[in-house]
């Protein structure tokens, strides 16, 4: 381990996976470090079906599950947005030739009468759609219209509405939406994980609901995408990339110590052996002073025999609870995917329910979600710390990436690491040289 390196990445969850295939694309000498055995780290795939149950301390499944190698189910499940940062960063960088994606089916709501809803992103759902009455319908075709033909480098598309300085608020305001249909833009549409945003200027929202519908055009059932074998594909695709672009990889291997003289990092430490390197980016795991603790996540993965109920017997979807709804600061994210994404044995599904822990009993606080599922024939429920860096890097050159949240989607994940790129490198990725679209590879 003589050779001097630019990056050392340790860790092979989804976030330092795709960092270091951004790292190797960007022309970076990368050596890719993991304690584990496996791809994945916190947000690993695992199989076969008995790896889960003896995670969990469970018995050996029983013969009705099928084979157990036709497993591989998520610990931390989550979409992929057609349009959204990490599809085009897959394109970017080459990614989607080690992968297929197939469509999620529904993506829905739950309304203030408690019951799901789907989700309306155009302007033809919006006025079938049982979340609304029928004034309502008309007030949000004409909000969804204006999102739509909006554009920042047109200020005749404004409509009087300034979107450095006019807040969310007063764009609801503006065209008389209630509280139960802010509620659902908000968060199922602009996939805000609270109110905050209301207050804020308008232009992150309407970018993100531009988003949702963008992506929703794209294939019609929902904005979704989901790799088939599960999420475990993307670590090992990227991981693949960066191998074609020069990285070294080395799993199995221990980390015992991130060296740092004079303030900056000058190498990472291996038993006796120490490579050197210019800077490391890891997860949390790896740098444990470096980071704080500031939360908790709830996830409960169930193996069911049915689709959800209410969801016109999709194979796949995607349910918000919205905060407000059950009385909480935070919402709870349900996903479920099934045998047609290969994740699972013939006519199985696996629903995921999650959210920010906020009392002492985190699985209480996943009952509005698990309650949506129909009879469960087995259910795993895990509390995981959520840590983020205690500052930038940029001093120690040591790049930390947050732990991953609650959400059902990528969207938090990619942002995370698009800023851990522009710190390390001093430059933001640049996504101009996207040359082909999704389609050459869905």
């Amino acid at each position: 381990m003589d050779e001097e390196y630019d990056c050392v990445v340790l860790g092979t969850g989804l976030t330092e996976c795709i960092l270091s295939g951004m790292l190797s694309v960007s022309g970076k000498k990368v050596l890719h470090m993991d304690r584990n055995k496996y791809y994945g780290g916190e947000s690993a795939s695992i199989t076969p079906l008995e790896d889960l149950f003896s995670k969990f301390n469970e018995p050996k499944p029983d013969e009705s599950y099928g084979r157990t190698r036709d497993w591989n189910v998520d610990l931390i499940p989550k979409f992929l947005m057609a349009e959204g940062s990490l599809v085009k960063l897959l394109i970017h960088t080459g990614v989607t030739r080690y992968l297929e994606f197939k469509s999620i089916e529904g993506s829905y709501v739950m309304g203030k009468s408690g019951k799901i809803s789907k989700v309306p992103a155009d302007e033809k759902e919006a006025l079938t759609s049982d979340l609304m009455g029928l004034f309502e319908k008309r007030r949000f075709k004409n909000f969804l219209v204006y999102v739509q033909e909006f554009d920042l480098e047109n200020p005749a598309t404004w409509k009087d509405i300034d979107p450095h300085k006019t807040t969310m608020e007063e764009v609801y305001k503006k065209y008389s939406l209630d509280d139960n249909t802010s509620d659902f833009v908000g968060h199922a549409l602009a996939l805000f994980r609270d109110d905050e945003y209301k207050s804020k200027p308008c232009l992150e929202a309407i970018k993100r609901i531009k988003l949702y519908s963008n992506s929703l055009a794209k294939y019609g059932k929902s904005p979704y995408l989901y790799p088939l074998y599960g999420l475990g594909e993307l670590p090992q695709g990227f991981a693949r990339l960066s191998a074609i672009y020069g990285g070294t990889y080395m799993l199995d291997k221990a980390v015992d110590e991130i060296v740092i003289e004079g303030g900056k990092v000058v190498g990472v430490r291996s038993g006796s052996e120490t490579v050197k390197c210019k800077s490391v980016y890891c997860d949390p795991t790896y740098a444990m002073d470096k980071v704080r603790k500031v939360g908790q996540v709830v996830r409960c993965i169930c193996l069911m025999d049915h689709p959800i109920p209410n969801t016109k017997d999709a194979l796949s979807t995607q349910i918000i609870i919205p905060q407000k709804q059950v009385g909480r600061k935070s919402d709870i994210y349900v996903t479920m995917v099934s045998y047609t994404h290969q994740v699972a044995g013939k006519n199985w599904f696996i629903a995921m329910v999650s959210t920010t822990v906020e009392t002492a009993n985190p699985e209480a606080e996943i009952q509005p979600g698990l309650n949506l599922l129909g009879p469960i024939k087995n259910k795993f429920v895990q509390v995981s710390e959520v840590y983020e860096p205690l500052d930038d890097g940029t001093g120690n050159q040591v790049f930390i990436s947050k732990s991953y949240d609650a959400t059902s989607h990528f969207e938090t994940t990619c942002l995370n690491v698009l800023d851990i790129f522009k710190r390390g490198t001093g430059e933001e990725f640049d996504f101009s040289k996207v040359k082909h679209t999704l389609e050459d590879d869905v």
